[in-house]
């Protein structure tokens, strides 16, 4: 079985293409198992696999690290609209609710590296930054 780089579904040996979003399937379970390292640490340390470069030399820790960055830099946002919004009493709330979003989606995308699959977080999954 391989993965689509752009959905993160299962896709036969035998098909190139994905038949959910029709994108081409180019990481296999071998780089996946060699990598799970470098894919975890890019939801904790984004910017690390982007430093030694392991990004460009596979598919599996480009596609986390690209996940690991956006939700940083969404995460960063959400922060900042907090922080601005605190002076208006609902930033108070906003910013543990968003801290707790990061946090669970951080969680998710360290569970889908460690098992080796390729699925894009919810809400932000389907943005790409890393190409």
């Amino acid at each position: 079985m391989v993965y689509c780089v752009n959905c993160g579904a299962n896709i036969d040996d035998s098909l190139e293409t994905c038949p959910s979003c029709g994108a081409g399937a180019s990481a296999n379970p071998n780089d996946a198992q060699q990598n799970k390292t470098m894919a975890i640490i890019a939801y904790i340390l984004f910017f690390i696999p982007l430093l030694t470069g392991d990004h460009r030399k596979s598919p599996f820790v480009k596609f986390h690290t690209n996940q690991g960055t956006v939700l940083f830099l969404i995460s960063m946002a959400a922060q900042i609209v907090s922080g601005i919004l605190v002076f208006l009493v609902i930033g108070c709330f906003l910013w543990p609710l968003f801290s707790l979003v990061s946090l669970i989606l951080c969680i998710l995308g360290i569970i889908n590296a460690a098992n080796g699959e390729m699925k894009p977080l919810p809400i932000i999954g389907k943005m790409t930054i890393i190409k």
